[in-house]
């Protein structure tokens, strides 16, 4: 069984389309809590409430890097998305820290982002522009077969 980490933007479905793509092959897929008020609450809905915004936000972070560390440490390979609207400092930690875990690193992107995002790219082992890609970089990796 090949374990998949889905990390970055959570705005749209590109995580469902990689597994609804990779339907049919031997691959767990886990990913960070993409509900964005829990995330965003998590810690002080399980510590307590906080006053200070500042505060409140590091507790939901805290809590939400134990689940990170835990997906990105039991992955096999690891996918960070950068979506075109919003900036995902998140992800581009997530893919430092596979990346230093020796992990297989998937980045998928537009190519608007390739100078922005050139070290990270550097890091990765496949550059992918849609979610198909990776799909097919996933069946190609544990069956060998090229798509077509």
């Amino acid at each position: 069984m090949l374990r998949v980490y889905l990390s970055g933007e959570i705005h749209t479905s590109w995580r469902e389309e990689i597994v609804e793509a990779c339907e049919g092959l031997a691959i767990s897929f886990d990913a960070p809590v993409t509900d964005h008020a829990a995330s965003d609450d998590c810690g002080v809905a399980i510590l307590g409430a906080e006053p200070d915004k500042f505060w409140h936000d590091r507790k939901g972070a805290m809590v939400n890097a134990i689940r990170t560390r835990k997906g990105l440490e039991e992955a096999d390979v690891v996918v960070v998305r950068f979506g075109e609207k919003y900036r995902q400092w998140n992800a581009a930690f997530d893919a430092g820290y596979a990346a230093a875990l020796g992990k297989s690193l998937i980045i998928l992107q537009q190519p608007d982002h390739d100078h922005a995002l050139k070290e990270v790219d550097a890091a990765a082992l496949a550059v992918a522009r849609d979610p198909v890609q990776v799909a097919q970089i996933l069946r190609y990796v544990l069956t060998g077969t090229l798509p077509g």
